[in-house]
């Protein structure tokens, strides 16, 4: 069984992937009663009662070089199990997978950390583990330490250390490993404000080196800027494998379809949120018709305009301005940014205004929530955001189309007595 495994996998293995999974399964076992003496098992003989589930269920798919791959899917879907697959912590039970080059895992907080240990002595042993050698650490050491900004308390044992302490600590690590191949498991989503933005930029930087990177997360608007591809897993499955933005929107889309099953497909009319650091504030959004007059009521094929006032209480280089129209059930129609536009904003400073036009509105008639945003470069980092916060309509008569909730510019072309030839 091992040469025959040896020899399939020198089979399959393409120098320009990264990752090759081949029919990857997994199965748990849920115990519902287990033994816990010896006497019971020896005497009593009773036998544990427990259910397999399969955590993963063939699971296949390949990462070329220097691609970012997201991992997304509900809690239990078997995201994390398949990254501690790749990262050698756990084996299959049925299938392979070939991995090409070094490989550096952030897969839970702290991972590898002896509490009793102190910081520096943990860097010592996470970095063995991970396959430095001392003088390796040594000579990466104080960039470790730079990086996770724990210089006052790297000789305090690590049980003293915050969560956030833990995180920055393990990242600086496993980054400084300088791998061909970095697992990362729901980081971004974890540590304050300042620090995921450090890891954000830092992923930036080593796909721009040509790393190839796999991310756990929650976090699907990361996927979606980070990632060029994704993966859905739902049940251990794959449901969806291809370009990061279309999977997520499929994703998106079951579970808007779940929460209309389980209302009832009562609609509910949101009344919106707002988050972000406010470094720049959105003060005013304004939809104005084709005369610039204020109005929260469009004809379908009307001039649409919408005008996103803000107040940047410093200098913000490289601001990204998006925004995102919703039906009132919740179906997401439709969300552009600047940055997906190629519409570069050098800098931002003080009062200004963004208007986003357009010429010939495509939607139906129907109630429409709108979100208008503000964020850095990356788009990660939220300045603001009013998620859902307004509205605008659309009336009957701007076309004779009533079914869906777009009108599509087309015409139609038809032709009579055409000689067919036999």
């Amino acid at each position: 069984m091992i040469f025959l495994m040896t020899a399939m996998k020198n089979k399959v293995n393409n120098s320009n992937n990264a990752i090759e999974a081949n029919g990857i399964s997994k199965k748990y076992r849920i115990y519902y009663e287990r033994n816990q003496t010896i006497k019971e098992i020896f005497l009593r003989r009773k036998k544990a009662r427990f259910e397999e589930m399969w955590a993963l269920k063939d699971v296949s798919f390949t990462v070329s070089k220097g691609s970012t791959i997201g991992i997304i899917g509900e809690n239990g879907s078997g995201k994390s199990t398949l990254l501690k697959i790749l990262a050698r912590i756990l084996r299959p039970d049925e299938g392979f997978f070939v991995v090409n080059g070094k490989i550096s895992a952030l897969l839970e907080l702290g991972a590898g950390f002896h509490p009793e240990l102190t910081g520096r002595e943990n860097v010592y042993l996470n970095g063995s583990i991970l396959g430095l050698t001392q003088k390796e650490v040594d000579a990466r050491f104080d960039d470790i330490v730079s990086f996770s900004e724990l210089d006052k308390f790297i000789d305090t044992p690590v049980k003293n250390y915050s969560s956030g302490m833990y995180l920055r600590l393990g990242f600086a690590v496993a980054i400084n490993v300088n791998p061909d191949v970095l697992l990362i498991d729901e980081v971004l989503a974890v540590g304050d404000e300042l620090f995921q933005r450090k890891c954000s930029d830092k992923i930036f930087e080593f796909k721009a080196q040509g790393k190839t990177i796999v991310l756990v997360s929650h976090s699907l608007e990361a996927v979606r800027n980070i990632c060029d591809i994704a993966i859905w897993l739902d049940e251990g499955c794959i449901q969806s494998h291809g370009e990061a933005r279309q999977v997520v929107d499929l994703y998106l889309n079951k579970v808007n379809e779940e929460e209309r099953r389980k209302a009832g497909h009562k609609v509910e009319q949101e009344v919106g949120s707002r988050a972000g650091s406010q470094e720049v504030e959105i003060t005013d959004v304004g939809f104005l018709n084709n005369k610039g007059e204020k109005t929260d009521s469009f004809l379908t094929n009307e001039e649409f305009i919408v005008r996103i006032d803000y107040d940047a209480h410093k200098t913000i280089t490289n601001p990204v301005f998006g925004i995102a129209v919703y039906r009132n059930d919740g179906i997401h129609i439709t969300g552009p940014n600047t940055k997906i536009s190629n519409y570069k904003i050098d800098s931002i400073n003080g009062k200004g205004y963004i208007e986003y036009k357009v010429k010939e509105l495509p939607l139906l008639a129907g109630t429409y929530l709108f979100t208008a945003a503000i964020f850095d470069q990356s788009c990660l980092h939220p300045y603001d955001v009013h998620d859902r916060m307004y509205s605008f309509k659309v009336l009957p008569g701007g076309t004779t189309e009533s079914n869906g909730f777009v009108s599509i510019m087309a015409k139609w072309k038809h032709k009579v007595n055409v000689r067919r030839e036999m």
